[in-house]
This record gives structure tokens, sequence and C-alpha cells, in this order.
């Protein structure tokens, strides 16, 4: 599933279409095209993993799922979910990924400082959340979009390997300057997902998803296919990061599976990992 920060690329990829007017709107979706056509693109936005585009009377969300990919000014050679032409001979297609329409304003619908890749991220109303939820495991709040909009599976696991703290601490069970450092590298670690991703470096730097050893002491890593109440891989170092609170495991962990080992895609695929 994209995480923010592959949404950030579409996003200003999709600026230059600023401005200009949809020509024609077609796809598999269930949405009403014709309401877009002779529409003027407005702005578009992101929200952790949706990607906006507002037309003025109406927004159309696009939410990439678990497969989702994006072209500009290229197509694949499989169904189209939308396709937007517009003026000036661009377009915009989206691939296995869920469409709507938004009648409401998105500054209405979206509380922008849950995005930890926006502007207006408020870290203080991240932690007055996360003490709402002290039984919730750090695995789970890690990827709650109401408090960190944008972070997934790939940022989890590494924001709790960099912190040294185990997935399944609970939040009511962390210090409060660990409760500060899940905070602050949720959104630090997002931005440097951002950058690695534009340089094709990304699974370079990974630490410890879809690792077998951890690079700080050596040990294998511990795996969960399925984990907290979300079902998300989660790979951790049992040597390194601490389980704060009860010291029983509640997983039976599993040696981390063979790295995965992936190519490299075309610059229109900059949003799927």
């Amino acid at each position: 599933m994209p995480e923010g920060p592959s949404l950030v690329i579409l996003r200003e990829a999709a600026t230059p279409l600023v401005g200009l007017k949809v020509r024609e709107a077609s796809g598999n979706t269930r949405i009403d095209l014709e309401r877009l056509r002779g529409k003027r693109l407005c702005a578009v936005r992101t929200w952790g993993k949706h990607f906006l585009m507002d037309f003025g009377d109406v927004s159309v969300r696009v939410h990439m799922l678990m497969f989702g990919s994006w072209c500009i000014d290229e197509r694949k050679d499989k169904p189209v979910r939308l396709s937007l032409q517009f003026t000036r001979k661009r377009e915009l297609n989206f691939y296995s990924s869920a469409v709507r329409t938004l009648d409401e304003p998105l500054d209405t619908l979206y509380d922008w400082s849950a995005d930890v890749m926006a502007d207006e991220w408020n870290p203080r109303a991240a932690r007055r959340k996360l003490k709402a939820m002290p039984d919730t495991i750090c695995a789970d709040a890690l990827l709650d979009q109401d408090v960190f909009s944008g972070v997934g599976n790939i940022i989890k696991n590494e924001v709790l390997h960099r912190i040294r703290v185990h997935p399944e601490t609970r939040i009511g069970d962390l210090p409060p300057r660990k409760l500060g450092d899940l905070i602050r590298e949720a959104r630090a670690y997002s931005f440097d997902f951002l950058r690695w991703k534009q340089e094709f470096t990304l699974r370079k730097h990974w630490q410890v998803h879809a690792k077998k050893t951890c690079p700080r002491d050596g040990t294998p890593l511990s795996y969960a296919k399925h984990l907290g109440r979300l079902q998300r891989r989660a790979f951790w170092c049992d040597a390194c990061q601490r389980r704060y609170g009860a010291a029983a495991p509640a997983v039976d962990p599993s040696p981390a599976p063979a790295p995965v080992r992936t190519t490299r895609g075309t610059k229109s695929a900059l949003s799927r990992r």
C-alpha cells in the first residue's frame, strides 16, 4: 500500500495540471463522470494516503488501496479505474484504486493537522490522541490514520526500530520521553522516506522491514505475519527494542522471512512500493 510520502510525489507530479480543464473522463469507476467533464482543476492536495483533486464544487478522492498506481501522460495495458484527459493534451490515469466524489469542502472533511507530511502537522494534538488510547499497542497506534495520517507499515516498522521500542508495547506503558520519540520520528522518518523514494534508494535504507538481521547488534529479527488489531506484518529486534510494561510476548515470533527482492519501476510508478 502506498504510504503518505508516495502520495506527496504524486501531488508534486500532478501540480502542473492545476488550471487545466477536463476534456474527457472515463474508466470503470462508479462515480458520475459527467460531473467532471468541462471542470477546471483548481488544486491537488493529499491527506495521508488520500490523493485529492479539487474541481471547485466537487472534489475527487483517490485511495490507492494495496496495489494502486498512476500514470501521467501515458497509459498501462490494464483496465483504468479513472482517466482524466485535460486540455493541452495532458492526462492522468489511475489503476486498481478506490475513487469517490466529495461534495463538501475539503477543509471541513479533513484534519490537516493529523497529516505527518503537512505543514499543519500538530504533534501536540497527536500526543493528546495517543493518551486517549492507552491500551493500544504502538504498532496499531502508528497506523491509526486519525493520529498519524500517511504512516504505513514500512514507516511503522522502521520508526519503532529507530526509537528502540517493541511493537507490542502499549501506548500507556511508554515513558513520556519515548512517547515524544514516537511522535517525532513518525514525521521525521516520513520525510526521509520521501527523499529516499525520490532517489530510488528507499529499500537500501530499510533497517528491519523485510530484513532478517538487526543492523545494530547482528541478532536475528523476529517476525509476525499478523500483529495487533490491524493484523499487519511486523519486523523487530528483541535484543534492542524494549517492550515496556508486560514482559511476556503476546505473539510467538518467527524468524524474519527472506528479504523482499524487487525491480525498479518507471517514473510513473513512484507512488507504488
